[in-house]
């Protein structure tokens, strides 16, 4: 049986145990655009490693308290 893996995020707790920043905010922090940003957190776009060190840093965590790989079940697998 072949193991499928996802890859969710805490961005959205971060923004907002920042002082609730904005997507825009990360987003020049990061060098992205906004867009990027929501398509993250929606976990409809998986980040480049560089971007996913970035996304940390701003946030002074460690990369794992703002993704996580996880197993999911297949009838859980996003389509």
């Amino acid at each position: 049986m072949h193991k499928k893996y996802e890859i969710t995020n805490q961005i959205r707790t971060l923004r907002f145990f920042a002082n609730e920043m904005s997507q825009l905010t990360l987003a020049e922090l990061t060098g992205v655009s906004r867009q990027t940003i929501n398509a993250i957190e929606l976990g409809k776009y998986t980040p480049s490693l560089d971007l996913a060190y970035k996304i940390a840093h701003v946030f002074q965590v460690p990369i794992d308290e703002v993704f996580q790989y996880k197993e999911v079940n297949d009838e859980n697998t996003r389509k």
